[in-house]
């Protein structure tokens, strides 16, 4: 997961965003938290890899919709039943488009599955055609990367810790030190501007939407 650092509170730096492609299909990186999802609770990932959705379902009218299911392959996702034993991930939310330019999935999503173009024998309406587009995912059990603290999914929220990555950006990782990189702050509070945050505040952190300034304090070593 990545978050993108507005600079200390005595030293501004540049924002910095940058998006990770775990490989060319699950989608991670900084997105903006400006889509639904609770305020202070996607950006980046620290990579759950997997394939593109492209392949259609006759389960439902659109592919990969909102509470449909899929199951996790080394060559696909494919949409199956919830209550399948294949199944592995859910559809929180679903948009057309690319990331960069949609919603911001809800907080808490543990990955981004990019949903491309294709021209299947049999689609959901007919017309021969996936939209381009994206799903985001919850695991349907444990491990959950987009819970706070837990150093991945595609958004910074509130209670993760993240690490300076140099030139102004900092990057997640789980605040109980099992990540590649030990924590140096964690993000305690979410505001709407930076004087609303905390006088112990030492880092701000960019999280986007209506309360887009997150408030980080170091973590004691």
């Amino acid at each position: 997961m990545i978050a993108c650092t507005t600079g200390r509170p005595l030293a501004a730096v540049g924002a910095v965003c940058a998006l990770l492609i775990a490989t060319a299909t699950v989608l991670t990186g900084c997105q903006d938290s400006s889509g639904p999802g609770p305020e202070g609770s996607p950006s980046g990932s620290s990579g759950d890899p997997g394939p593109a959705a492209s392949r259609p379902s006759a389960l439902g009218t659109e592919f990969l919709a909102v509470d449909e299911c899929s199951s996790r392959g080394r060559a696909s996702f494919t949409e199956v039943p919830c209550t399948s034993e294949r199944a592995a991930a859910r559809v929180t939310a679903r948009y057309d488009g690319t990331v960069r330019q949609g919603p911001a999935c809800p907080a808490r999503t543990d990955f981004v599955l990019h949903v491309s173009e294709s021209r299947p024998a049999v689609d959901e309406d007919g017309d021969g055609e996936v939209p381009r587009g994206y799903a985001c995912m919850r695991n349907l059990e444990p491990p959950h990367p987009g819970d706070p603290g837990r150093g991945g999914g595609p958004r910074t929220i509130v209670g993760d810790c993240v690490y300076g990555a140099g030139r102004g950006e900092v990057r997640e990782t789980a605040c109980d030190g099992s990540g590649k990189r030990p924590p140096e702050y964690r993000v305690s509070s979410a505001v709407r501007n930076r004087s609303a945050c905390p006088a112990v505040t030492q880092l701000y952190v960019t999280l986007g939407g209506a309360r887009p300034i997150g408030c980080a304090v170091q973590v004691p070593k």
